[in-house]
């Protein structure tokens, strides 16, 4: 485990993050055409602005079964498993004309999304040292942004020639070729192997959140209030910009001028965690969301909400693998697939909740106090997390990460002649 961070990277690399970054671009070049898909099929047009919550459930519904798929099959084997189910599923896009077929989809797609993420995080916690964690996991963060950033320009390009449908012939070549990379990649540790490792036991899912219950309804909150943030962040940008008279090319300029800040974010993220301790960025991600949410109803023109988004995106960037590395950092050893299910499960409804809550809120008020509503629940994570990280994480603070190399060092040291 005192591998340096590229020995690290070379041995996650060809296992999670290249086959990652394949799927991603299948996922990301089929979310532009959902809605039109639908449309085409005979939805409505709220049906079709529902399809995308299909996703979402999907990936609520298959949080726990991963965790059962890969207790059994190993990490590996529930990467696979979960590829080759959703090129079928996006194979039935294809197929079949109809909404109940496409909604039937995204819930597969849904739900192999859930499997894929919680085997990755399950493995990289299993074999990255808990020194290079963080860069790991925000670098696989920052593969998955890259994936879902290149996606749409695939798909684009493929549907100039094929028609809107031929974006989900992408999802299933990126979903095949993805399982091909996986398959003859080499794996470290026990993430090609079922249930029985030191990670793995008899504990399950129900046991687990019964021993760390306490932990899931504070830090698991706090933690489900980022995800919630960043849902709400690609919402109502959105609605935002139409509130204010911008049209769809201004809008969509600005999310790629935010998304381009994101992008470029994720490692300088990691490696902060990784010196000075996890409370660097999960506080400082969470205050800055929920600053720039607030700014965001005082915007009246591109300009200035072109600044807010930046803002925004700054935030959500800084924040790249802080889900993950919390949850690699307070799981378990034993049946550790277990924890994370329950961990994830909690994050993916937060996230579910986040868009919900300020088109809730502006029914019966305005966007405006929608949005400010949001912005104060990220601030109250921040609060959450300041308080509970340094409970529950050994590498919250950077008293914290002196004392572990204090600790690696005295190791070394009292294993070497002489």
């Amino acid at each position: 485990m005192s591998s340096t961070l590229s020995t690290v990277l070379r041995q996650i690399g060809p296992s999670v993050m290249l086959p990652m970054l394949v799927y991603e671009i299948g996922h990301g070049a089929v979310m532009p055409v959902i809605a039109l898909v639908a449309l085409d099929a005979g939805a409505s047009t709220t049906v079709a602005g529902l399809m995308l919550a299909a996703i979402g459930i999907g990936t609520i519904l298959g949080d726990v079964p991963a965790a059962w798929l890969a207790n059994r099959v190993g990490e590996k084997g529930a990467m696979l498993a979960a590829m080759l189910a959703s090129a079928v599923a996006m194979s039935s896009v294809l197929v079949f004309d109809s909404v109940a077929a496409l909604a039937v989809a995204l819930l597969v797609l849904g739900a192999c999304g859930a499997t894929m993420h919680l085997a990755r995080q399950s493995y990289v916690a299993e074999v990255v040292a808990v020194h290079h964690r963080a860069r790991a996991m925000s670098t696989l963060g920052g593969v998955f942004r890259i994936g879902l950033f290149i996606g749409p320009f695939v798909g684009a390009a493929v549907i100039s020639v094929w028609g809107t449908r031929s974006a989900f012939a992408v999802a299933v070549v990126a979903s095949l070729l993805a399982a091909v990379v996986l398959a003859f990649a080499p794996v470290t540790g026990a993430a090609g192997a079922p249930a029985g490792g030191a990670h793995a036991g008899p504990v399950g899912v129900r046991e687990m959140f019964r021993r760390n219950r306490r932990l899931f309804f504070t830090l698991g909150v706090a933690v489900a209030s980022i995800s919630a943030i960043r849902a709400a962040r690609v919402a109502v940008i959105p609605l935002w910009a139409d509130h204010i008279g911008l049209d769809a090319t201004t809008t969509s300029l600005i999310f790629g001028i935010a998304n381009a800040v994101d992008m470029v974010l994720f490692y300088p993220s990691g490696h902060v965690m990784d010196r000075l301790g996890r409370l660097w960025i999960a506080v400082p991600c969470m205050v800055v969301l929920g600053l720039g949410t607030l700014a965001l109803p005082l915007t009246d023109s591109a300009v200035s909400l072109t600044a807010v988004a930046m803002v925004m995106a700054f935030g959500n960037g800084i924040g790249s693998g802080i889900v993950m590395t919390l949850g690699a950092d307070t799981s378990p050893a034993v049946d550790r697939r277990s924890f994370l299910a329950i961990f994830r499960l909690m994050s993916d409804v937060g996230q579910s909740l986040g868009p919900v809550v300020p088109a809730a809120i502006a029914t019966v008020a305005t966007l405006g106090t929608g949005i400010s509503v949001m912005g104060g629940v990220a601030l109250l994570g921040a609060a959450g997390l300041a308080r509970w990280v340094p409970r529950y994480s050994t590498y919250a603070t950077r008293a914290m990460v002196r004392d572990h190399h204090r600790r690696l060092t005295e190791e070394r040291d009292s294993v070497t002649p002489g």
